[in-house]
């Protein structure tokens, strides 16, 4: 292994640019390409999974337009270039080059809210290979992050039914991650987020009322309840099991009336509670009022809970965590240099050679049955085919506006209708549909 280098440092601390969210060696190897010429060459990368996360039988793309943004603005700025020279990351030439970068290549993919399988080539990249590979760590960090937020929350939503579904996980990830989860979250059909800067920075609708600490803070769980109803109105949520959860309903009906929006519970057996609750409520004459329900909740405790009366969800470690599964499993290979297919061979990390297009192949009665892929040339075509891949970036530039974060929600609730309906199981199996390797003619 080469040695480390140096580090210069950041006196000032200043955050880095997304041309740093990267490797130490995307930069050596452009640095050697550089120097003996093959930086140049026309080549092609492809973003996949070999396999999907154990249990999973499909997974959701999310992610791309935040990758987009950032490819068009990959830059290196002066501080930057010269923490580099000073760690002897780079030599001047790379220097000079990286100065001057501006990604002049095509990508093309999968669509945000499309779903993908074992090989599915969600991202292509075709440009130089020094152009290609400086985008490396940059695309797998955002979609391998997104993808399995998306994924997770894919899962719960479907496991939820009619009910809505709130991301509260902010409190569990890093900040900047929580942001992109609550967008991944939203596009896989979450209603509305706890985080305001995903409300501010993409539009996802947020919620939210009142924590323990709020009755807590007040001498008696009725005050802290009028407070929160003289401030937010009748059709707030009150936190009701900070003491006793029945006394707490009761608290809240004597003080908002039978009006009262909703209640939330965050502990105990959620089944369980949310029975008596249902039962106390409507005894109490408040038969409108909604039941919440919180408390580390993932896609089994949801499914468990369909009997239950429960109107909604808050979610929150489960899903910005990818509900065990953090990461999507994603790899960017380079496949083709000039024209000409080139893989890795070893035994356990086998890639398919060549750059590859995809159509998910269904029955007349429009049920998916496999994912087909080809290098050289597009599949054959037949009745019931429909390509994946759409142009991102065509010479550098954007190809067309990238869809809305609601055309997606809406782009991933139709094709998960296409799916057999064993691959919408949570129980352990196989993808749902099969992915198959066509070889040109």
């Amino acid at each position: 292994m080469t040695s480390a280098s140096p580090i210069a440092g950041n006196p000032e601390n200043s955050p880095a640019g997304p041309a740093l969210f990267t490797d130490h060696y995307e930069l050596t190897m452009l640095r050697a390409a550089l120097r003996d010429g093959t930086a140049d060459r026309r080549c092609s990368f492809e973003l996949f999974s070999r396999r999907l996360p154990e249990g999973r039988r499909y997974g959701v793309v999310a992610g791309t337009g935040r990758l987009l943004e950032a490819i068009t603005s990959f830059r290196y700025d002066e501080q930057e270039l010269a923490f580099l020279v000073e760690s002897e990351v780079i030599d001047e030439p790379t220097r000079d080059w990286l100065a001057a970068y501006r990604f002049t290549g095509d990508v093309s993919g999968y669509a945000e809210g499309e779903l993908y399988f074992p090989g599915s080539p969600i991202l292509t990249v075709d440009a130089t290979f020094a152009q290609g590979v400086v985008l490396e760590t940059l695309a797998l960090s955002i979609l391998n992050h997104d993808a399995a937020v998306a994924s997770a929350a894919a899962r719960m939503v479907v496991a939820a039914g009619d009910r809505p579904c709130i991301e509260m996980g902010s409190r569990r990830t890093h900040e900047e991650a929580a942001v992109a989860a609550a967008r991944a979250a939203y596009l896989s059909g979450f209603s509305a987020t706890s985080n305001l800067a995903a409300g501010f920075q993409y539009g996802v609708p947020t919620a939210g009322t009142a924590a323990h600490a709020y009755t807590l803070l007040h001498d008696k769980e009725a005050d802290a309840f009028r407070s929160q109803v003289e401030a937010l109105g009748l059709d707030t949520t009150l936190l009701v099991d900070t003491y006793d959860i029945a006394a707490g309903i009761r608290t809240a009906i004597e003080v908002a009336g039978p009006e009262l929006g909703a209640i939330r519970i965050d502990s105990g057996d959620l089944a369980v509670l949310a029975h008596q609750s249902r039962a106390l409520l409507d005894e109490l004459g408040a038969h409108k009022t909604r039941i919440v329900l919180s408390g580390d909740l993932d896609e089994f405790g949801l499914a468990a809970l369909a009997g239950a009366p429960v109107d909604a969800y808050g979610v929150g470690t489960s899903v910005v965590t990818g509900s065990g599964a953090p990461t999507a499993g994603f790899v960017y290979k380079l496949v083709e240099v000039e024209g000409r297919p080139v893989a890795k061979r070893s035994e356990d990390k086998m890639t398919h050679g060549g750059r590859k297009t995809a159509v998910r192949r269904h029955r007349p009665t429009g049920t998916a049955v496999e994912e087909v892929l080809r290098s050289q040339r597009a599949p054959s075509s037949r009745d019931g085919d429909r390509p994946l891949q759409v142009p991102f970036v065509r010479g550098g530039e954007l190809a067309a506006d990238p869809p809305s974060l609601t055309g997606s929600r809406d782009h991933l609730r139709e094709v998960l209708t296409t799916l057999p309906w064993e691959g919408l199981k949570l129980s352990r199996g196989e993808p749902a549909i099969p992915t198959i390797y066509e070889e040109s003619r």
